[in-house]
């Protein structure tokens, strides 16, 4: 169950379609479950997605005005994760990381171990600390180690095996709400991407249910492995051939970043594969003024988008990414309660008049 005391803002419908994905394993490459449950929330809406062999899931939508060119939209499904590299006689697995995960971020806690055939309940270790002082330091892949209680041959009867993903347990996912009573936080396991994914569920849900269009012709889309290259994203902008490519993702705080978590969302201005579209950048920061939401922008040395990728590669003529500013990244990710429909408020508005 949720792990959260109630308060005000709480009942946004972009935190309630993040709470319906959270608890769904999502590694790299084993996205199919999520798939499954946000196209089931497209067909509740009376719309009908398209997928791809590859797990990429998506709506096209009529535009306002038919002569301008596509746009797509896009927030990724993968999670970072943990991979299984060796099983142990004792039953432990030795792992190392799928994205950007590192073993100090998550400490020693329950995981998930998502088998060919079932779930298996282990818990990331990091052995005992009555060691000597030099000996103390901070842990790598090679270091840590889940203790299962399971047999080898147990393992291979529940499917684990050498390439099996490991995720958090939905013991320790969230969301838990804290703080001023006010003007809370919200923290939990990744907003990296659920929470984009949310945030196009619902603008797809207020589209529909006002009979508004986009104006641009549009996809919506929901696509896999982007923590591992973007190769979900450039195989849709593919197959697709968008003039814009809009990710639908965070923006984290680095130090030499000037970003707040407050009630604002954040645009890429750069990042370290490209400069993001100078003409929809603006075009965002107007459209958030129009509903009184401040936009703010920031410059990334160490990180990408979807949209960035795919551009990148030659796979779209624009782009530009936009979302909530989030503490704590690529670990138990934290993000002011405000910044979400502030977030909603100002994608609708930049889809429908932009």
């Amino acid at each position: 169950m949720p792990n959260y005391r109630v308060g005000p803002d709480l009942s946004n419908p972009v935190l309630s379609r993040f709470e319906s994905l959270l608890y769904i394993p999502a590694p790299s490459s084993r996205e199919s479950r999520i798939a499954d449950a946000i196209r089931a929330q497209i067909e509740s809406m009376g719309l009908v997605p398209r997928q791809d062999a590859g797990g990429n899931v998506w709506v096209e939508l009529e535009g306002a005005d038919p002569s301008l060119p596509r746009w797509l939209y896009a927030a990724h499904m993968d999670e970072i994760c943990m991979v299984v590299t060796r099983i142990e006689d004792s039953g432990d697995l030795k792992v190392t990381r799928s994205g950007g995960l590192y073993p100090w971020k998550l400490g020693e806690t329950p995981v998930t171990i998502v088998g060919d055939g079932q779930e298996v309940t282990g818990i990331l270790s990091m052995g005992s600390m009555h060691i000597p002082e030099e000996m103390r330091k901070q842990v790598d892949w090679s270091e840590v180690w889940i203790t299962t209680g399971l047999s080898p041959a147990e393992l291979a009867a529940a499917g684990v095996r050498p390439g099996s993903h490991v995720v958090p347990h939905n013991s320790m996912r969230g969301p838990v709400v804290f703080g001023s009573a006010e003007d809370p936080l919200i923290a939990s396991w990744t907003f990296d991407d659920r929470l984009g994914c949310a945030l196009l569920l619902e603008l797809l849900a207020q589209l529909t249910a006002e009979g508004t269009r986009p104006r641009h012709p549009s996809a919506i889309a929901f696509v896999h492995n982007e923590e591992i290259g973007g190769f979900g994203a450039k195989n849709l902008a593919r197959k697709l051939q968008p003039e814009a490519f809009i990710a639908i993702d965070g923006a984290p705080m680095p130090p030499d970043t000037p970003l707040r978590m407050d009630h604002r969302p954040a645009t890429w201005s750069r990042d370290s594969l490209a400069h993001y579209d100078h003409e929809l950048l603006t075009q965002l920061l107007a459209a958030g003024q129009e509903v009184d939401v401040e936009v703010q922008t920031v410059v990334f040395e160490r990180a990408a988008s979807d949209a960035s990728m795919a551009f990148a590669s030659g796979l779209a003529d624009r782009a530009l990414c936009f979302g909530c500013v989030r503490g704590n990244s690529h670990g138990y990710e934290i993000l002011r309660a405000g910044v979400l429909p502030n977030s909603l408020r100002t994608l609708h508005r930049f889809i429908t008049t932009r």
